[in-house]
């Protein structure tokens, strides 16, 4: 692999996991600064949802900032939007719920049961 193959490869490594960390963030701090509780490996509660959420979103900052993304820019918003797309999926598939349970963490009651 060359020197440029490799730094693409970092490029799109590092932007799929800012898509995927950039809408991870979302329903936790969503959740947490409306004061509810939402499925968290690190406590169902709103504070921990809260602070969950804005640290992703630094992390998704951080991450932005090292995919060197101005000299590969197709392949990072490519990259992006599949990460994106992939953590949109697992959230509306209740994926956050399947995670708590798998793990032996107990999930928040919902709505719906």
């Amino acid at each position: 692999m060359t020197e440029i193959e490799g730094l693409m490869f970092q490029t799109i490594a590092l932007a799929f996991l800012t898509g995927l960390m950039g809408i991870n963030a979302l329903p936790h701090l969503i959740k947490g600064i409306l004061g509810e509780e939402f499925p968290n490996l690190a406590g169902n509660s709103p504070l921990r949802n809260a602070l969950a959420g804005v640290t992703a979103l630094l992390l998704t900052a951080v991450l932005t900032f090292l995919a060197d993304m101005p000299n590969h820019p197709w392949a990072a918003a490519a990259s992006i939007a599949v990460g994106a797309y992939v953590m949109a999926a697992f959230h509306a598939l209740r994926g956050a719920y399947w995670l708590n349970a798998a793990v032996g963490r107990p999930n928040p009651a919902t709505a719906d049961g």
